[in-house]
């Protein structure tokens, strides 16, 4: 495999993708390191890669580990002080899954290949196998995965399929064997074309909502002067509806007062039981009361209205913390005294 020096990616680039491939709390603990211009440079970074090869992504792990084994074996030398210095950087855990998948140590379970697939384009593949054939691959992907599958495909074929996996009982390792090989071989042009869905939105906000509130807004303020879109987009995923559970009861009774009636209860018709909770015992026991009544007598509800109005009241979260009427705690450094 070609190293991520040859793939003529910047270095701000690499420190994206490494980034991502360590996950967002990791990735906050080393942010909190950087000084405000490299943690502009590489959250810009993340947010415009939206899609990157997987391979790429594996090349610069791969850079990465060479670079660390390096340093290691300067310093002591052997494996064991290279993967304590990755254990102190990602975690026993981590570590040990990231020593093992670049040495190629871990055995695929059967059919693991499949894992990144779209239920969608699986199903047409499997459309023209025999229904025992189809039966026997799902019976080897997670439950969830199955289920798309079979939503995929026709009911008589639904049906079918189902049967043969109830009554799936053992199956011969080499019938497996090949079974796999061939759906791989039929497969090999589309998996040839994948690529993994990394950065963008969702996971720079899982970042932000990690570090603390002093780099959070440096980011925010610079990503507003280099690209509104991009801030705006940000801002509205930064706190969801749901995230007011996470307020003090002075900061939810501070906020009841200044949304609308209809908008809450709107919101409240898409919420859990956890989040209904938290609003009905910051109000008077006469508004809990009322509130429920009319949750029973709302009917059917547009998606879009509820989320229409849980947007509504975190815009009014929003505007509450700017001004410093409650405060919304992000990241471990973002303790509150009371």
């Amino acid at each position: 495999m070609a190293v991520a020096a040859d793939l003529e990616l910047r270095g701000t680039e690499k420190a994206a993708i490494l980034m991502i491939s360590l996950g967002s709390d990791l990735a906050s603990f080393v942010l909190k390191h950087c000084d405000e211009d490299e943690i502009e440079r590489v959250t810009l970074s993340i947010f415009n890669m939206q899609n990157v090869p997987s391979g790429v992504k594996d090349a610069v792990l791969d850079e990465c580990l060479q670079l660390t084994t390096t340093t290691a074996a300067l310093a002591e030398g052997g494996q064991d002080y290279a993967r304590e210095v990755l254990t102190r950087t990602l975690g026993s855990q981590q570590a040990a899954e990231f020593l093992e998948r670049l040495a190629g140590k871990s055995l695929e379970r059967p059919f693991e290949f499949l894992d990144s697939v779209d239920p969608a384009q699986l199903a047409s593949s499997l459309r023209s196998e025999h229904p025992q054939t189809t039966a026997l691959i799902l019976c080897y992907l997670t439950p969830k995965k199955v289920a798309a599958v079979l939503a995929n495909l026709e009911e008589e074929l639904q049906s079918e399929v189902s049967a043969r996996i109830a009554v799936m009982d053992r199956i011969s390792p080499d019938i497996v064997t090949d079974v796999q090989a061939g759906l791989r071989r039929k497969m090999a042009s589309f998996l040839a074309r994948e690529y993994s869905s990394i950065g963008g939105v969702n996971f720079l906000v899982r970042v932000l909502n990690q570090v603390d509130r002093g780099t959070e807004r440096s980011i925010l303020e610079n990503l507003e002067q280099l690209d509104t879109s991009v801030a705006e987009a940000v801002r509205r995923n930064m706190f969801v509806f749901e995230d007011i559970v996470q307020l003090d009861d002075r900061s939810i009774q501070r906020i009841l007062k200044e949304v609308e009636g209809r908008d809450l209860v709107l919101a409240l018709k898409g919420s859990n039981d956890e989040t209904r909770n938290v609003i009905f015992r910051n109000l008077s026991s006469r508004a809990a009361a009322t509130m429920r009544e009319d949750l029973e007598a709302l009917g059917p509800v547009r998606l879009k209205k509820v989320e229409d109005a849980q947007q509504r009241i975190v815009n009014v979260i929003r505007k509450l913390e700017e001004s410093e009427e409650i405060v919304v705690a992000r990241g471990s450094q973002d303790e509150l005294i009371v």
